[in-house]
């Protein structure tokens, strides 16, 4: 009896350092990823789910890596990242449906292979960035970004061709009702809630261009403009919204 008590003992220490070890794996992760070097942060994440593939912690951020890795990578490099951080935040989806990371992490994740992709695709992801930004904000209705990546949809959609549409009528039954109203709702609010974060200022001003609300964009820019940098992806939208701001100055001028 003595014996077999020895060996439940030694089994379950075991087992606790395995799940210490695991967390040690994602803290280095955590401050790889505060460090913004993705590629380490990814190695860590993808040891995590090499040892427990159910973890949905190590699944979403790892998914989230590979986002933006995606974005700064050359490109006919971006897709591959794009696809792996859809296969990783699906599986996360499927674990954990009820947590707003993962929700808001498949939301990015499909929006982002989306912009990749065309036709027919294009339009059956889209309805997946709608569903899952919106589930985010059940789960967390004070989320600046999935109110942020609702706004583009509105705008996007709104914006489709004729023929995009008849592929969504003819295949899918239709896209749900976009609008520039609803784009509009969505970016104030993101603002609201991160009155600091670059880009909700930068597409709010795409947004009032599309509309060819001139001043209200060249407000905007000029706000991007004013912004401290908070990321390394915040230098590449200053440079844009510089961009546009020349191009509306020109417009009111």
């Amino acid at each position: 009896m003595a014996r077999w008590i020895g060996v439940v003992v030694v089994c379950c220490v075991s087992f606790a350092f395995s799940q210490s070890d695991l967390q040690m794996l994602l803290q280095e992760g955590d401050a790889a990823f505060e460090q913004h070097d993705n590629q380490k942060a990814v190695e860590y994440y993808e040891q995590v789910i090499a040892q427990d593939s159910s973890n949905c912690e190590a699944l979403w951020k790892a998914s989230r890596s590979h986002v933006n890795l995606g974005e700064f990578a050359e490109k006919d490099e971006q897709e591959p990242h794009y696809e792996t951080a859809e296969m990783l935040a699906r599986k996360a989806a499927q674990l954990c449906p009820e947590n707003p990371d993962v929700t808001l992490t498949m939301a990015i994740a499909v929006g982002r292979l989306a912009l990749m992709r065309g036709g027919k695709t294009k339009v059956s992801l889209s309805k997946e960035v709608k569903e899952y930004a919106e589930k985010t904000l059940e789960l967390d209705p004070q989320n600046d970004i999935a109110h942020h990546i609702l706004a583009r949809w509105h705008r996007e959609v709104n914006d489709l061709s004729g023929l995009l549409k008849m592929f969504a009528k003819v295949l899918y039954g239709g896209l749900p009702p976009a609008s520039k109203e609803k784009a509009f709702e969505h970016f104030e609010t993101a603002i609201q809630l991160n009155p600091d974060y670059i880009n909700h200022h930068l597409e709010m001003g795409i947004t009032y261009e599309s509309e060819d609300e001139w001043q209200k964009a060249k407000d905007e820019y000029e706000t991007v403009m004013s912004l401290p940098i908070q990321e390394p992806r915040d230098e590449k939208l200053k440079t844009l919204a510089e961009k546009r701001l020349k191009e509306v100055n020109d417009k009111l001028d």
